[in-house]
C-alpha cells in the first residue's frame, strides 16, 4: 500500500510545462503591473540599472545623441555607431545594450521581458540537468516503486526542484525589476550542462562568452581544468602524474578555447568602443572602492579611508592605503573560489556542487556584495538538494541562518539611508554578522553535500 500512495503523491503534481506557464503568467503580470506602478508612484518599481541599459541601447542606436561617437579604432571603418559608455554608470558589456535595442523601436519594456524569458530558459536547463545528470545517481529517490515507476518520479521531483527557482521571489523579482543576471545565468546553466553532457568545446567556449558578460565565471575555468586532468589520473592526490596533466593538451585545449572566446569578444567590442569599454566593463571593477554601504564589511574600511578631497592614494598614510588597496579584499576571495575549484574538481565532487561552493565564496568575500549576487549561488542549489544529506531541522536553520543576518544588515540599513541615523560602525559589525553567519551555511550544506559514487562520475565533467 505504501508504494501506491506515495506514486499517489508524485502523480499530483503537476507537469513541468505547467509549471513554466504559471511562471511565464507571473512574470507577465508582474511586468505590466511594473509599467502601472511606475506611472502612478514615485517610488519606481523598476530597477535604476534598467533605466542605464535602455540609456545605453539608445545611445548606440542613435549616434548623432549628445556627440556619442563610437571611439574605437576601427569603428570609423564600418559605420557610425554610437557609444553606450556615453551612458554614466553604464559599466557592462555592449552586447547588453545591443541586446536591447528593441526597447527603442518595439516597447521599453522588452528588456524585462527578455530577461523573464531566460528566467524561463535557466529553468528548464535545471529541470534537464536534474533528469539527465543528477537524479538518475540517487539510488534513495523511490526505493519502494517498481523500475517503471521511476521515471515519473523523477519527473516529479525535478518539477519540484524547478519550481524553487522559477517561483523563487528573489529570481521572479530581480527579472521584472529589469536586471540583467537572468542572462548571465543562462550562460552559466548551459555552460554547465555542456560540461556535464561531456561537449568539452562547447563549454569552453560557453564559459569564454559568459566571462565577457560578466568576470566572475572565469573561476569556473580553474574547477573545469581540475575535472578534466582528474578524469585521466587514477587516485586522489596531488601526484607528479596529475600536476603534468593540468597542462596536459585537453586540459590547454579547454583554456585555449574558452580564453580565445573571452579576447576575441572583447577584442571586437574593443575595435568598435575602444578604451571606454576596456576601462568600464573590466578595469573599473579591478579597483572599484564603493564607499556606500553593502553587505560586504569592506565597505566600512573603504568609508574610514575615503578621501573627498581629491587627493590620490600617494597621499594617504600606508595603512589607508593597505585598506583602500583591492588586494585586501582580492586575495582571499580569490585564494578560496579558486583553491576550492582546484581542490574540488581533483576530488570529482561534481561540478553543480564544485560551483556552486566557489560562487559562495566569491559572493562571500567580495568587495561589494547587494541582494541580487545571491542569484549566481543560489542558482546551482536545485541541483545539489537531491546529493545534500541534512536533517528539516539544519534546513530550516540554514534558511534562518541565511534570512536573519540579512534582516538584521537591513534593519541597520534603513536607519542609515531614511532615517539618516549615524550607525556605520553597528552596520559594519552587522556585515561581520552577515559574513559569519552565511559561512556557517556553507559550512554545513559542504558537509551534508554526497558526492557521486557510482561508475558513471566521470560523465559529470568536460572531457
Amino acid at each position: 500500500m505504501q508504494p501506491n500512495t506515495s506514486a499517489a503523491w508524485q502523480d499530483r503534481i503537476p507537469g513541468f510545462q505547467k509549471l513554466l506557464v504559471v511562471s511565464a503568467v507571473l512574470r507577465v503580470v508582474l511586468i505590466l503591473y511594473s509599467e502601472w506602478h511606475d506611472a502612478h508612484s514615485i517610488v519606481k518599481y523598476t530597477d535604476v540599472d534598467y533605466r542605464v541599459f535602455s540609456d545605453a541601447a539608445r545611445f548606440i542606436l542613435y549616434p548623432k545623441l549628445q556627440g556619442n561617437i563610437a571611439k574605437g579604432p576601427l569603428a570609423p571603418l564600418f559605420f557610425t555607431v554610437g557609444d553606450p559608455y556615453a551612458r554614466e554608470t553604464y559599466r557592462y558589456t555592449p552586447l547588453l545594450a545591443i541586446l536591447l535595442l528593441p526597447n527603442e523601436w518595439l516597447h521599453p519594456s522588452f528588456g524585462k521581458y527578455l530577461f523573464a524569458a531566460c528566467d524561463l530558459i535557466n529553468g528548464t536547463l535545471i529541470y534537464q540537468i536534474l533528469m539527465l545528470h543528477i537524479l538518475p545517481h540517487i539510488k534513495s529517490l523511490a526505493p519502494d516503486v517498481s523500475a517503471e515507476n521511476s521515471k515519473r518520479f523523477m519527473r516529479a521531483h525535478a518539477t519540484l526542484l524547478a519550481a524553487t527557482h522559477l517561483l523563487n521571489p528573489l529570481v521572479f523579482t530581480i527579472s521584472t525589476r529589469g536586471s540583467s543576471e537572468a542572462i548571465l545565468c543562462t550562460f552559466v546553466l548551459l555552460t554547465l550542462f555542456y560540461a556535464l553532457e561531456r561537449r568539452q568545446n562547447a563549454a569552453a567556449v560557453m564559459l569564454g562568452l559568459s566571462a565577457h558578460w560578466k568576470i566572475y565565471p572565469i573561476i569556473y575555468g580553474v574547477s573545469c581544468v581540475s575535472v578534466i586532468t582528474s578524469q585521466r589520473v587514477d587516485g586522489k592526490g596531488w601526484d607528479f602524474a596529475y600536476l603534468r596533466r593540468l597542462v596536459g593538451r585537453q586540459a590547454l585545449c579547454f583554456a585555449l578555447l574558452s580564453g580565445g572566446t573571452f579576447i576575441i569578444l572583447g577584442a571586437i567590442c574593443y575595435a568598435m568602443w575602444g578604451y571606454p569599454f576596456l576601462y568600464e566593463a573590466y578595469l573599473y571593477h579591478t579597483d572599484r572602492r564603493d564607499h556606500r554601504h553593502n553587505f560586504s564589511p569592506y565597505f566600512y574600511l573603504i568609508y574610514l579611508t575615503y578621501s573627498s578631497s581629491g587627493g590620490t592614494s600617494a597621499d594617504l598614510p600606508i595603512w589607508r592605503q593597505l585598506l583602500r588597496s583591492p588586494f585586501t579584499s582580492l586575495i582571499p576571495q580569490l585564494t578560496l573560489s579558486l583553491g576550492t575549484g582546484l581542490v574540488l574538481g581533483r576530488l570529482s565532487a561534481g561540478l553543480p556542487f564544485v560551483w556552486f561552493v566557489q560562487t559562495f565564496t566569491f559572493v562571500l568575500f567580495n568587495r561589494v556584495c547587494t541582494s541580487q549576487y545571491f542569484i549566481w549561488y543560489t542558482l546551482f542549489i536545485p541541483l545539489l538538494v537531491p546529493r545534500i544529506n541534512l536533517s528539516w531541522k539544519k534546513w530550516v536553520m540554514c534558511g534562518a541562518v541565511w534570512m536573519g543576518t540579512q534582516a538584521l544588515w537591513l534593519a541597520e540599513a534603513y536607519k542609515l539611508e531614511f532615517l539618516g541615523d549615524d550607525v556605520f560602525f553597528g552596520l559594519w559589525v552587522r556585515s561581520l554578522v552577515y559574513v559569519a553567519g552565511h559561512a556557517w551555511v556553507l559550512g554545513v550544506i559542504m558537509s551534508g553535500y554526497t558526492p557521486f559514487v557510482s561508475c558513471n562520475q566521470h560523465s559529470q565533467a568536460p572531457g
